[in-house]
């Protein structure tokens, strides 16, 4: 009787699924009941209704910003948003990476970090980009490099695996590796160093500006009269 239960727990623990590498344990699995054309449908939608409101908002508040820091600020509010947003096509993205399946000690970290620590930070950058906030871009480096730092750590993690202890998370074929695996993560690297680099840019301007002003006749007029 045992024996039996314990067959069938291994059974049902490793029922067959399509992720990788063979044989892993995907425990409670169950197939999506809904399409991939029906899974994007949603996805889409509720990305378009998330990224709508975000311009409704820059709108009304700041009616007058420019094209690139109202997609900036759609970006972060959809970083914090992905989180939610991206939940019903795990098992479908899986497929490239099965670690999110399979409660990988590494993946529960850093999406608990990005939970915790990264989300709210990602709508904290997004108030104060329409309040102007002067610490607008100290905040956005901070995230932005934790967001590359956490991808590469990702890629990394997966290419020792898949190199040195020669275990593949991905299912075979271009279209799972290179646009679900590569081409989703690599925007978490692009994205943020173009933002990155803006801000730095910004904080140059900025410090450059406050030299200029210290060293003009003015300001130093004003200094001796004090």
């Amino acid at each position: 009787m045992a024996s039996e239960i314990g067959l069938n727990f291994t059974q049902v623990e490793f029922a067959q699924h399509p992720y990788y590498p063979l044989g892993v344990a995907v425990v409670g699995y169950a197939a999506n009941q809904w399409s991939l054309l029906l899974l994007l449908g949603a996805f889409a939608v509720a990305w378009s209704t998330v990224l709508g409101a975000a311009y409704f908002v820059v709108a009304k508040k700041q009616p007058t910003m420019p094209v690139s820091e109202v997609l900036t600020f759609m970006w972060f509010v959809l970083c914090k948003s992905s989180q939610h947003l991206f939940g019903q096509l795990w098992k479908e993205y899986s497929l490239s990476d099965s670690r999110y399946l399979t409660s990988d000690p590494f993946v529960l970290c850093m999406e608990a970090v990005t939970a915790i620590c990264w989300g709210p930070l990602c709508m904290v950058l997004a108030y104060m980009m329409i309040t102007n906030s002067p610490l607008r871009h100290p905040l956005q480096i901070v995230i932005s490099l934790g967001q590359i730092y956490g991808d590469v750590l990702y890629f990394a993690t997966n290419f020792f695996d898949e190199t040195i202890l020669g275990v593949t998370y991905c299912r075979p074929g271009a279209y799972y590796y290179w646009f679900y695996y590569f081409f989703f993560n690599a925007i978490w690297i692009f994205i943020p160093s173009i933002l990155i680099w803006r801000s730095f840019a910004a904080c140059q301007g900025a410090f450059e500006a406050l030299t200029k002003q210290e060293a003009s006749p003015k300001s130093k007029g004003a200094v001796k009269k004090e």
